[in-house]
């Protein structure tokens, strides 16, 4: 259809626009130019009927004329009325005339001469023969036969104007198929083109699309490549720019997060450290109240330690500098570990656990399954209002480990559950506590929960609050995300 790619949008939409149109043109000036020709065809054929009928009823007034005429000047013998047969004869002669142009065929000629020759010859007989003379009389009497011959000549004309008539809707039958098979012939030709440049127009927006669903997604790793009209592919190169200045900020981003995760880690282990030599009565011995904030400084210190916990991992898993490390352990053992470890809070705030843990050996990474429970936990109890009950359930369940954590506070509204699940987001909702969470928590648990395999979704109307349920495989397979950009999902 056209060689070379255009050169821009607007160029391929003119082109488009002129394959599709000019054909449409040309069907439509040739429909008027054969239908303004049948019309002309079909105006000329009535005016020949019309003035066909009307020169046939004049000559046979005519004639009449003629022959009332000759009978009279026969009997009256005036001579005045040789000169009405010769106004009536000029007449007579005109309008066979007139005739012979309607209808030129060679048997239509022939019987316009035999009229005119008898006509002339019975004004040729009134000026040489005397009134009453049986050569006169003869005359006349022979005269009466043109009005046989105007006859005949009437319907000569009537059948010509007739088969005139049949060969026009012959025309115009073979016309209407000729336009009809045109429009047919036009109209996938019309669609094949308008297909063409869809598809032609569709691939790099098909392209842009997907490449602006993927910066959407976070996903930074596939380069951005536009093939189509140049302003597309400036359009494309703009995205390409833009997903690599995105990638730029999302490695500093993770950089950030390991050098503060690592700066910060060093002063609070001296701080834990000295924290549990003081609970263990190192320095000596202390009272309940000292006690009492010395469990404070212990508990807001193991917060904070699992917070730097949450940045690192996250801050590693997103940079790919760790995997999955494969064991085959015991679950509830590992449950009532994170449990313990938060016992301090728990006892706090006075809120019931209610553990319900299968006896069985699963194979995950204990590290990361044990961060996953923590997170969990840690963001039950800091929901949980004084005197409440978190649920720990697990259970295998069709070659699946399922667990549940729910608790019974406000639960999570309905316009936050989409984005939970995003790192750095912390909810609209506000909460007590000491040491403010930094939003990746479960992010990381739904990072880790993928790595092996597994997915987690939030369940309703089992718990009054917050209910995640977690199902993994029994043997996962060591899968990691496949990108290494989406440090910023």
């Amino acid at each position: 259809m056209f060689t070379g790619r255009p050169r821009s949008l607007s160029g391929l939409l003119l082109i488009g626009f002129a394959l599709v149109t000019i054909p449409l043109l040309v069907a439509v000036v040739n429909a008027t130019v054969q239908m303004r020709r049948l019309a002309q065809q079909s105006e000329t054929l009535v005016v020949q009927g019309v003035q066909a009928t009307r020169h046939a009823q004049e000559l046979f007034q005519q004639v009449v004329a003629l022959e009332r005429t000759a009978r009279l000047y026969n009997v009256l013998g005036d001579v005045k009325l040789r000169q009405v047969y010769g106004q009536h004869l000029r007449a007579f002669q005109g309008s066979l005339s007139a005739l012979e142009t309607v209808a030129p065929d060679p048997r239509s000629s022939e019987l316009i001469a035999v009229a005119r020759a008898d006509a002339e010859l019975l004004g040729r007989t009134l000026d040489a023969a005397p009134p009453g003379s049986p050569q006169l009389v003869g005359a006349i009497d022979e005269f009466t036969g043109v009005n046989e011959t105007v006859g005949q000549l009437g319907a000569r004309t009537s059948a010509g104007i007739d088969a005139e008539l049949r060969e026009l809707q012959v025309i115009a039958a073979s016309t209407q198929r000729r336009l009809f098979w045109q429009a047919a012939a036009l109209v996938p030709g019309t669609a094949l083109i308008v297909l063409v440049f869809v598809s032609l127009l569709a691939r790099p927006i098909r392209q842009i699309d997907q490449a602006i669903s993927e910066l959407g997604r976070g996903t930074f790793s596939r380069p951005v490549v536009v093939q189509g009209p140049t302003d597309l592919e400036r359009l494309g190169r703009q995205l390409e720019w833009l997903r690599v200045r995105l990638l730029d900020l999302a490695q500093e981003k993770n950089r950030f997060l390991r050098h503060i995760s690592h700066e910060l880690k060093t002063p609070l282990a001296n701080i834990r450290e000295g924290t549990e030599l003081l609970m263990e009565g190192a320095v000596g011995p202390l009272d309940a109240n000292q006690r009492e904030v010395t469990g404070i400084l212990r508990e807001n210190g193991i917060k904070l330690q699992r917070l730097i916990e949450n940045l690192l991992s996250f801050s590693a898993w997103q940079s790919k500098s760790v995997g999955l490390e494969l064991s085959q352990f015991a679950l509830k053992p590992l449950v009532q570990a994170v449990v313990d470890a938060q016992q301090l809070a728990i006892v706090a705030q006075q809120i019931r656990v209610d553990l319900k843990i299968q006896q069985v050996e699963v194979t995950a990474d204990r590290g990361k399954l044990r961060l996953i429970l923590d997170n969990l936990l840690s963001n039950a109890v800091k929901f949980t209002p004084r005197g409440g009950t978190i649920f720990i359930h697990a259970l295998t369940y069709r070659e699946q480990l399922v667990i549940d954590v729910a608790d019974t506070g406000p639960g999570i509204p309905k316009d936050e559950r989409a984005q939970i699940f995003e790192a750095f987001y912390t909810g609209k909702a506000q909460h007590g506590g000491h040491v403010k969470g930094t939003g990746i928590g479960l992010s990381v648990v739904m990072e880790f929960v993928q790595a092996h395999g597994g997915r987690i979704e939030l369940v309703d109307g089992v718990h009054p609050g917050a209910h995640f349920r977690i199902r993994l495989p029994a043997r996962p397979a060591a899968v990691r995300p496949a990108d290494p950009a989406d440090a910023a999902a």
